[in-house]
C-alpha cells in the first residue's frame, strides 16, 4: 500500500470511531502524511477561529490552565486533608493531578507561543536587517510547525493505543488515559495557530515596514 493510500485510511480509520481500526491505521507511515498535512489545516482553522473569536484567542488556553491547575491544587489539598485528619485517601489523588499537569503544561505552552515568550534571541534579532529579521522568524515558523507536526502524529498514536487498550488511569475505575491524552494534540493544533498567526503578522509587518521584532514580556501581552 502508497503512503498516500495509507494516508487516506487514517480519515476512514478516524470517521469509523473504532479504536482498533485507528491503531492500525495510525502505525503506517502514511499518518505522518496526513498530520503533515491537517497539521497546517487544523492549524490555520485554529487561526481563523482565534480571529473571528477575540475573547477566545485572548482567554482559551491560559483560561483553561488556570482552571486545571486550580483543579491539581485542589485535589491535592482535599487529599492531604482527607488523609491526615479522616485517615482515609482517595486512590486517584495521586494518580490524577499528573495527567492533568500535562494537560495544563501543553496549552499553556501554546498561550506562550502567541506571546513569543519562548527562546527568541529578540535582543540580537533586533539588529539584523528587516529581511534577516523575517528570515529568522520564518526558520522559528518552520521549527515550530515541525514541532507541532511531530507532536500531534506520535500523540493521536499514543492515544489510540491507549484507548484500544482500555487503559485506566492507577488507583481509579472509571477513569480512561486516553481522555487526558487526546488534549495533546489538541493543544499542539491550537499551538500551530498560534505559529502561523504570529508569522502572518510578522510578514504584514515586513512588507509594510513596521517594526518586525518586539520585545517579548512574560505574563503578559506583547
Amino acid at each position: 500500500m502508497s503512503i498516500v493510500a495509507e494516508a487516506v485510511a487514517v480519515i476512514g480509520a478516524i470517521f469509523s470511531g473504532s479504536s482498533w481500526e485507528m491503531r492500525s491505521a495510525f502505525d503506517t507511515n502514511g499518518m505522518w502524511l496526513f498530520c503533515f498535512f491537517a497539521t497546517l489545516i487544523c492549524g490555520y482553522l485554529a487561526h481563523l477561529f482565534y480571529n473571528y473569536v477575540p475573547f477566545a484567542e485572548r482567554h482559551l488556553e491560559r483560561g483553561l490552565s488556570v482552571i486545571v491547575y486550580l483543579i491539581i491544587a485542589a485535589i491535592i489539598c482535599w487529599g492531604v486533608i482527607d488523609r491526615f485528619i479522616f485517615s482515609h485517601q482517595w486512590s486517584g489523588s495521586t494518580t490524577i493531578p499528573p495527567f492533568l499537569f500535562m494537560v495544563m503544561a501543553w496549552f499553556a505552552c501554546s498561550y506562550n507561543v502567541k506571546l513569543r515568550t519562548h527562546l527568541s534571541f529578540s535582543e540580537f534579532r533586533a539588529k539584523m536587517s528587516p529581511t534577516g529579521q523575517m528570515a529568522t522568524l520564518t526558520m522559528d515558523s518552520l521549527l515550530w510547525l515541525g514541532f507541532c507536526w511531530i507532536a500531534i502524529t506520535t500523540s493521536l498514536r499514543f492515544t489510540a493505543l491507549s484507548a484500544d487498550n482500555f487503559q485506566l488511569v492507577d488507583g481509579v475505575d472509571d477513569v480512561m488515559k486516553w481522555w487526558f491524552y487526546i488534549t495533546v494534540p489538541i493543544a499542539f493544533t491550537l499551538m500551530a495557530g498560534r505559529v502561523i498567526g504570529n508569522w502572518l503578522e510578522d510578514w504584514n509587518n515586513y512588507r509594510s515596514g513596521d517594526q518586525i521584532i518586539k520585545q517579548a514580556v512574560i505574563g503578559g501581552d506583547v
